[in-house]
């Protein structure tokens, strides 16, 4: 594994452990319910998992929503916001435990499935599963669809958890249970041969943050001046993308070590460089 790529998954499992760090709730089975519960953590991480401490983006927008008719809650949005302008996808390729669980699936010694058109088209339902899950169900339906019908990684770290400690909750599992058991199986099978499958075709809060893929202060750039154009860059990565910083791309920086010339690096903001372009421009 390259340095870049071993610190990557340092911190991702650093992430992960933040996350949940509650452990006495995966002791007790219980869920933390904390004063910091309110606040969201920025990747996929469920409410419901004994040891998270904060509460997981997609959830509390679809409670937003849910109770929309009465009151929303700005501060959800504000920070799905915050979130898509500082960091953009970099969330996805860093900061998030269920992208972690999917990238360790896939190093299982297998054959692999290739990026090609149709998983370039299958992209896109991350964008419907966005619209008619999280906002269509909780407006019209008035409940979180994408949490009770599909969220996988509450049926991991929330679902099995707390049904295997807790025998009053097994009893009370039904079909819907059974289908998001079936559908984790389905994704966790799928991620071995396909790479980051959820993250690409279905997870609606990488829908959410591609959308400032134009914007976003974190993430790997090219220096247009030293680009040769070879395509080298797409042609490696493993997500759909068309170009580098693309909507598809997670910001992983894998495709630094991929450029023949260089061309390609992670932003940074130089505060020096900044103050002094602005001391020197007469217009201030």
């Amino acid at each position: 594994m390259k340095l870049s790529s071993y610190k990557r998954r340092i911190t991702q499992v650093v992430c992960a452990v933040l996350y949940n760090c509650n452990f006495t709730g995966f002791a007790k089975g219980r869920i933390y319910q904390g004063d910091i519960k309110g606040a969201c953590v920025p990747g996929l991480n469920c409410y419901s998992c004994p040891g998270a401490i904060g509460s997981c983006p997609l959830g509390s927008l679809q409670s937003a929503l849910v109770s929309a008719k009465y009151k929303f809650n700005y501060y959800v949005l504000g920070l799905l916001i915050l979130f898509g302008v500082i960091f953009g996808r970099v969330i996805c390729g860093f900061l998030c435990p269920f992208g972690l669980l999917q990238e360790l699936t896939y190093k299982l010694n297998t054959p692999k499935l290739k990026k090609g058109t149709w998983s370039q088209v299958l992209s896109y339902l991350k964008y419907v599963i966005l619209l008619v899950f999280v906002i269509g169900i909780p407006l019209v339906k008035h409940n979180p669809g994408f949490c009770k019908y599909i969220c996988p990684a509450g049926t991991l770290e929330g679902g099995l958890f707390l049904t295997a400690v807790q025998e009053q909750l097994r009893a009370l599992t039904g079909f819907l249970f059974s289908w998001k058991v079936f559908l984790l199986v389905i994704i966790a099978a799928s991620s071995v041969f396909v790479f980051r499958c959820f993250c690409r075709f279905l997870c609606p809060l990488g829908a959410i943050y591609s959308l400032f893929h134009r914007v976003a202060l974190c993430g790997v750039r090219v220096d247009d001046n030293k680009c040769v154009g070879c395509n080298i860059c797409v042609r490696e990565c493993k997500m759909d993308v068309s170009r580098v910083g693309d909507r598809e791309c997670v910001h992983c920086g894998d495709c630094i070590g991929h450029c023949p010339v260089s061309a390609i690096s992670f932003k940074t903001i130089n505060i020096k460089d900044d103050v002094e372009a602005v001391d020197n421009d007469p217009s201030v």
